[in-house]
């Protein structure tokens, strides 16, 4: 049987697997708790996994592999290093997360800072979770398109259709239980596939005589670059509908502390994985695109069975983080718009079949975000500026500060938005990422305003969680 045959045959057993498990959820579904929390039940090894899963996407996989065999070299690792450091510290925020009884990230800063923040931050959040989605789509179809050989176009309508059924089946049920899959099947299959490349690749020698020195410089990429990343990834992950549900969905406190430090510690773990295998195709195959590193190395480097097993287990990356990006997209949208904005008293039926209706639409807009721009790293960086910049002050301090005054809210979430923006359209000046920028804006801008209006007598905002 032929090399692509075998390929062929795992990754489509793996993307049928995963619209079993959507059909399966579906019957698990008893309201819209289940769907977009899956009850609040998992527990600590489904939180960790499920974070991981989520968060090991395109970006973690692909992207480092592209990053490596570019400009990055080895150090590319040090993106998914610095995201589960970035998990780890949500750890110390996750109680307060849990303890929220909250559905979304808007609904919190609503209940604080009131109804136009809850609606800018909705609108903020929404517009980034589906950008994440095309990205993680666009992933997706690199892997087809490279095995397949049809054109990237038709490999993102395949992949966009697949990942919007088995999310709009299952909900949170299906994501979280293909998450697991997704987890084991990516770990495993990077992990055991590196020293197989190796062999087949002349040896570990032969790898470093054909690739440039500088690429194997272990912080190459720069501290400011890695402290930045640490910083964006804490601020995005505490933000981000899509992780953060996963806390709202934890059975406990305890649980989503546990899981966040656990998933920290996977995500560090892999981290340098897909990096090698980029410094193995630059050896090897100096003349292809980027993005399409990892997939050439498995196609001309692993034995067919191994070479499935990874390109599944790069559709389960890419496949797991654009499901949760959909189901955040949507949750935001039927929650905070909808029942928040329109019609409070909507009945849980409803908002059940609003939010497959949603991860339809969404995931439709998605695709064609994802054939628009077939960047990921850039286009993943622009997005968690995009939700996170603003409404970060506001969320985090909202959380932590009993005198946080409602006009800081909503100033810092606009300010800040407007200036994280403003400072990627002039290419990030200085080097200082946007996000962070824009972050240190909405920081300052909160700061200020929460004084000048108690020195006025306004009374601090209501707390978003009660116990505070």
């Amino acid at each position: 049987m032929e090399t692509l045959t075998i390929i062929w045959i795992i990754v489509l057993s793996y993307l049928l697997l995963n619209l079993g498990v959507g059909i399966y959820s579906h019957f698990r579904v008893k309201g819209s708790d289940d769907y977009l929390l899956a009850g609040r039940r998992i527990g600590v090894f489904m939180t960790a996994g499920t974070l991981a899963a989520t968060e090991i996407g395109g970006g973690s996989t692909v992207g480092v592999a592209a990053k490596a065999y570019g400009d990055w070299g080895l150090s590319a690792g040090w993106y998914v290093v610095s995201a589960g450091i970035g998990v780890i510290l949500v750890a110390f925020i996750a109680p307060l997360l849990r303890r929220a009884m909250a559905t979304t990230v808007p609904e919190i800063i609503g209940r604080r800072f009131g109804k136009a923040s809850h609606l800018i931050t909705s609108i903020l959040s929404m517009l980034a979770t589906i950008t994440l989605a095309g990205v993680q789509i666009t992933a997706t179809a690199t892997i087809v398109s490279v095995l397949s050989g049809m054109s990237t176009e038709l490999s993102i309508l395949i992949c966009g259709g697949i990942l919007v059924v088995y999310t709009m089946f299952g909900g949170m049920w299906s994501v979280t239980l293909t998450d697991i899959i997704h987890f084991v099947v990516l770990i495993g299959g990077f992990t055991i596939a590196v020293p197989f490349v190796i062999q087949n690749a002349g040896g570990w020698d032969y790898i470093v005589a054909n690739v440039p020195a500088e690429q194997w410089g272990f912080t190459k990429v720069g501290w400011p670059t890695i402290i930045g990343l640490i910083i964006m990834y804490f601020m995005t992950f505490s933000t981000g509908q899509e992780s953060v549900q996963r806390y709202f969905a934890a059975k406990d406190e305890r649980t989503a502390v546990l899981g966040s430090v656990l998933c920290g510690l996977f995500m560090a773990f892999f981290a340098f994985v897909p990096a090698i295998l980029g410094l193995i195709a630059l050896a090897m195959f100096p003349n292809i695109e980027a993005n399409n590193a990892v997939a050439t190395v498995a196609l001309h480097l692993m034995h067919p069975i191994l070479a499935g097993l990874v390109m599944a287990s790069v559709v389960s990356a890419t496949m797991s983080s654009g499901a949760g990006d959909l189901l955040g997209a949507a949750t935001v949208f039927t929650k905070d718009i909808i029942q928040a904005q329109w019609d409070p008293n909507i009945s849980d039926e409803k908002l059940t079949r609003y939010s497959r209706y949603c991860v339809a639409v969404w995931g439709i807009i998605a695709i064609g975000i994802s054939l628009m721009s077939k960047a990921i790293i850039p286009m993943l960086v622009f997005a968690f500026t995009m939700r996170s910049a603003g409404p970060f002050a506001a969320f985090l301090l909202g959380l932590l500060w009993k005198g946080a005054t409602k006009g800081a809210g909503i100033w810092s979430i606009i300010l800040g938005s407007i200036a994280g923006f403003v400072w990627e359209i002039m290419g990030q000046p200085f080097g200082i990422m946007s996000i962070i920028f824009g972050s240190s804006i909405s920081l300052i801008v909160f700061i200020i305003v929460v004084y000048i209006e108690r020195s006025q007598g306004k009374p601090p905002a209501p707390p978003a969680i009660p116990e505070l």
